[in-house]
């Protein structure tokens, strides 16, 4: 197994990276590598990513999801085998740490592994960098979902209003 771990600084509060990191549907607005990405459920995404005419889906479960710190994720199936976690902490009141890592299952000898992991490593730089670029410019997030997965159980804030219990995301 290899790991892959990434952490860039946006200037907006903690409560907007998540919330806009949280809008999973959105992510082909700004990351090259998703084409499209389908809610399920609260705790269940299809993912389609590629590069050039090369595409890949895959389902992931949200294992951990903690509203302004953190979402832990596992892909399903045995194609593009991995973990990862995206974790959220404030420097100011105006800034946020994002930090991504993600635990490669692959096959084969060690270097093997280290080399499949470098490209990898680039891209999450580069998807990093346009989710800054993209949370910036907007300034706010797009939609909010703000319940907690505890062990991949789905749990309402309880506080929402029942309309709000849904995952929100923003048309376009």
């Amino acid at each position: 197994m290899s790991t892959v771990e990434e952490t860039i600084v946006v200037a907006v509060p903690v409560s907007t990276a998540y919330n806009q990191w949280t809008q999973f549907k959105s992510f082909p607005r700004f990351m090259t590598v998703v084409k499209r990405v389908e809610q399920i459920r609260p705790n269940l995404t299809r993912w389609v990513i590629g590069v050039g005419p090369v595409r890949h889906e895959f389902d992931a479960e949200i294992v951990e999801q903690r509203p302004d710190s953190l979402v832990t994720w596992r892909s399903l199936g045995r194609r593009l085998a991995h973990r990862g976690e995206v974790s959220f902490r404030a420097t100011a009141p105006d800034r946020t740490e994002v930090s991504v890592r993600i635990r490669l299952r692959s096959h084969g000898a060690p270097g093997l592994r280290t080399h499949a992991a470098r490209p990898v490593r680039r891209a999450l730089l580069a998807e990093l960098g346009h989710f800054k670029e993209f949370i910036e410019g907007l300034g706010h997030e797009g939609g909010a979902w703000r319940g907690t997965i505890h062990d991949g159980h789905v749990r309402p804030l309880e506080t929402e209003p029942a309309r709000s219990r849904v995952p929100h995301w923003p048309v376009g």
